[in-house]
């Protein structure tokens, strides 16, 4: 009865504390929440949004005089035939003959409490040719999107074979609106080589995309290089993979090169971004019963095989303390460096746990028994947060070192008179 009686307060310990870790985690989640929608519009309006460019779109216009017959009437009300001919304007998309574009982005991340924002900035160059390849002589206007409206494009300059192009906005502006992009026309002639070059510097946020052709289209003799100062590489989805990628500097460089490819899809790259203080904390918070279950069963066999007493009351102590290296955590990641803060939680609640069980029963199980083990399963289980998708395989990894530890010690037990005195009794060998 005594065990079964120790075994229902553990429980009820347990359950208590679990409580108190969800509603921790619904806390941190929701202020990280907050904070997130809060100061998106600001970081928003300071740097802009993802940013997902387009090439110039080329369009070819010209002009053919056509005849027709209208109908008229004289004063008489007699039907009169009459020749005329009128001028026909003609429009019809062209694609490019080549492309070169250079990419260079900066990251730039920034946090406010527990949210941290991927900020970046680019450098953006490309080089278009254009080769007139139908008989006629026309114009060939040449108009650019601005990838965002709230962005800014610092050294902005649109250029044809070299001269920059001026009076290019009020073209592109809806009427009584402000502009969409840029646009101008030049003439062209059979045969005639025309050079387009477009740069600008600016930032966003999250990712950046470029697409070779609007919608489905081919691509000539393209080639774009994007150069980074950062290494942990992502695409966002739907993106093409780069043909190269060659260490440069403290980044990478990536080159993405198709002699003529028909495709709607763009090239991109995602900005890194550490872990979410807030997002941490959350996800620590609620898999924290996983560690304290550990950790009880752990001191209750020890006990057991060692004749040592660890009350129920001595449980609820070490529960509290488990609990407040979470509480510590959520409150400390945003006005501390994750790193410092994880740190110092650590270091408080296994000073807890070891010299409040020096005291109750002695520093080698305290420090040795129980201190490596909050180590390995506070410590430890949490620190496997910091990676996306090492949780699991920590805590199965973990979970199979106890059960086989468990299984080895007490393989000796008899678990009939320990559940009939309340006490063990080891089997002689």
């Amino acid at each position: 009865m005594r065990l079964i009686g120790h075994g229902l307060a553990l429980a009820f310990i347990f359950l208590v504390t679990c409580t108190a870790w969800m509603v921790l985690g619904g806390v941190t989640s929701q202020r990280s929440t907050e904070q997130q929608f809060a100061l998106r519009g600001e970081v928003s309006s300071l740097w802009g949004e993802s940013l997902h460019v387009s090439p110039p779109t080329l369009t070819f216009r010209w002009a053919t005089q056509e005849a027709h017959t209208e109908v008229t009437k004289d004063a008489t009300g007699v039907d009169v035939q009459k020749r005329v001919t009128e001028t026909v304007w003609h429009d019809a998309a062209r694609p490019s003959a080549s492309a070169r574009v250079l990419v260079d982005m900066t990251q730039d991340v920034r946090r406010k409490g527990l949210v941290w924002f991927p900020l970046y900035g680019v450098d953006f160059a490309g080089t278009w040719t254009y080769t007139h390849d139908r008989d006629e002589p026309g114009w060939l206007s040449i108009t650019w999107p601005f990838p965002s409206r709230e962005a800014f494009y610092d050294g902005f300059a649109l250029t044809i074979d070299g001269v920059e192009q001026k009076d290019i906005f009020g073209a592109s502006a809806p009427e009584g609106g402000q502009p969409n992009g840029v646009s101008t026309q030049i003439p062209v002639t059979p045969g005639q080589t025309v050079e387009i070059g477009l740069r600008w510097k600016s930032r966003g946020s999250t990712s950046f995309s470029f697409t070779p052709a609007a919608n489905v289209g081919e691509v000539r003799d393209f080639k774009l290089d994007l150069t980074t100062d950062f290494t942990d590489i992502d695409f966002p989805d739907g993106t093409l993979s780069p043909t190269t990628s060659t260490p440069s500097g403290s980044g990478v460089k990536l080159g993405w090169a198709f002699d003529r490819v028909l495709t709607g899809k763009g090239i991109g790259m995602i900005v890194p971004c550490p872990v979410q203080p807030g997002e941490l904390a959350s996800s620590m918070a609620f898999s924290a019963p996983i560690s304290l279950g550990l950790f009880m069963v752990w001191l209750v066999v020890l006990g057991l095989l060692k004749g040592i007493e660890v009350h129920p009351v001595n449980h609820a102590f070490l529960a509290a303390a488990f609990f407040g290296f979470h509480l510590l955590f959520g409150y400390t990641a945003d006005r501390l460096p994750v790193e410092a803060a994880f740190a110092l939680s650590s270091v408080v609640s296994v000073f807890l746990v070891v010299t409040y069980l020096v005291r109750v029963v002695s520093p080698r199980f305290a420090v040795i028994e129980a201190g490596l083990a909050q180590v390995v399963y506070l410590v430890g289980f949490a620190l496997a947060h910091f990676w996306d998708g090492v949780t699991g395989l920590t805590l199965t990894v973990i979970g199979l070192c106890t059960l086989f530890a468990l299984m080895q010690l007490t393989s000796k037990v008899r678990w009939a008179e320990v559940f009939a005195r309340g006490t063990l009794a080891r089997a002689e060998t």
